[in-house]
């Protein structure tokens, strides 16, 4: 039996966290998260009308079911991210949060000092912080410290399909910080989702790798299945590499039929 992922305080069965941009239409995009079994579905506050404000993305998200995670994408300061935090929670979205404040527009690296600052803010302001961050095992526990409830190191550039391109940074901070640690950006693939599991990382955070497949629903319930399974091969353990041949049918005891 595995144990739940929880955030905040609440346990969530499922590892994947989906998103809900770049889709073709919101008919797709819902059909995508159903597929997807995710229970969290994040949103850019920025981006999207909120509640009363006429039609909006969230009208397509069934609430009852997901938990919504508002971003702060398109932040590019410290004070920028907080105040769009505080209009998601103003508008009824909730503490949860994941925090990004945007350092570069070109490769949309986050600018580790404003996000440092902005997730103090926050944390002590009774949010559920989740900050959006590079894979520096160094600023993954100045995070922590500064009361992070999640870090989430980037797999690769946003939006790029990389794949994970430093697992051992990824190793490092799961060896350096106690809360969980949730990939998020990067995977273009399931086998990517699957690597990150196999890390021991606790989840998984996408969007373009399930909105821009040539068949979304279908690459959404591809990346349920890998995360799943990559958490599995982890809980399970891997068999040690080795340089050298084991052959999978051991030869000793049995009888030298060459003397016979």
């Amino acid at each position: 039996m595995d144990t739940s992922l929880v955030i905040g305080g609440k346990e969530f069965s499922s590892r994947l966290i989906v998103g809900t941009g770049k889709y073709g239409s919101l008919d797709v995009m819902r059909q995508a998260h159903e597929e997807s079994g995710a229970e969290i579905v994040t949103v850019a506050v920025r981006r999207v009308s909120l509640p009363g404000s006429g039609e909006s993305i969230l009208d397509y998200i069934d609430t009852k079911r997901f938990t919504l995670l508002p971003n702060t994408a398109g932040c590019y300061t410290a004070d920028e991210a907080v105040r769009t935090a505080y209009l998601a929670r103003e508008a009824g979205l909730g503490d949860l949060v994941k925090l990004e404040v945007i350092g570069d527009s070109r490769t949309l690296f986050p600018d580790v000092q404003g996000l440092l600052d902005a997730t103090k803010t926050l944390a002590r302001d009774g949010f559920v912080v989740m900050p959006y961050t590079n894979d520096d095992p160094v600023m993954a526990k100045k995070l922590e410290d500064a009361g992070a409830a999640v870090v989430m190191p980037l797999g690769a550039p946003i939006g790029s399909g990389l794949g994970i391109r430093n697992p051992y940074n990824i190793k490092i901070i799961l060896e350096t910080v106690s809360v969980p640690v949730i990939v998020d950006a990067g995977v273009g693939t399931a086998s990517d989702a699957a690597i990150a599991m196999e890390l021991g990382c606790d989840g998984v955070l996408m969007n373009t790798a399930i909105a821009s497949a040539r068949d979304a629903v279908a690459m959404a319930r591809a990346m349920r299945l890998a995360v799943e399974a990559g958490r599995l091969a982890y809980k399970a353990g891997r068999m040690p590499k080795k340089l050298y041949a084991s052959a999978s049918s051991p030869l000793e005891g049995l009888p030298d039929w060459s003397t016979s």
